[in-house]
């Protein structure tokens, strides 16, 4: 699947300035690693000579092709607009009365079951688990976006 979004985004870049058939093609990708810098691409033009194309080149590439990669960087307002955006998807939470200080118990009416739940939500959510100690003391969505973002090394 990589190599096939690799040779398309090859030949979306053939252009005359290349001197490269598209239709003679083909790509090594054992030639092609993004964890090792210095290492080229090999596109034979033709059936007779061989063009490498250094890797700065190769960079134009990531304009047409898609990239793979982590989420970007979490912030302190988007742990809360995350964890709002999931309480208000719960069934039994009336979006209207959600706030950040609102507790589950008193203000939202929920009981312990639900609170797990919720718990479960957030490791979903976010990726990581919480310790049944410490998922316990989580009673507000406030609480809980700290405890994401001290987990996570984020500070306001």
């Amino acid at each position: 699947m990589a190599a096939r979004v690799l040779v398309q985004c090859v030949r979306s870049l053939a252009r005359p300035s290349f001197n490269l058939c598209p239709a003679k093609l083909t790509v090594r990708t054992t030639a092609v690693c993004s964890s090792v810098p210095h290492r080229s691409l090999c596109i034979p033009g033709d059936s007779r000579k061989t063009r490498w194309l250094e890797l700065s080149r190769i960079s134009l590439l990531s304009v047409s092709c898609r990239r793979y990669g982590d989420l970007p960087p979490l912030t302190f307002e988007t742990i809360r607009d995350r964890v709002l955006y999931v309480l208000k998807l719960y069934d039994k939470i009336n979006p209207e009365k959600l706030q950040t200080s609102s507790h589950f118990m008193k203000d939202l009416g929920l009981d312990s079951l639900d609170q797990v739940e919720i718990i479960m939500a957030m490791e979903d959510e976010f990726g990581f688990e919480i310790p049944d100690a410490e998922a316990e003391k989580l009673m507000t969505p406030e609480e809980i976006v700290q405890y994401i973002a001290d987990k996570k090394d984020i500070y306001e």
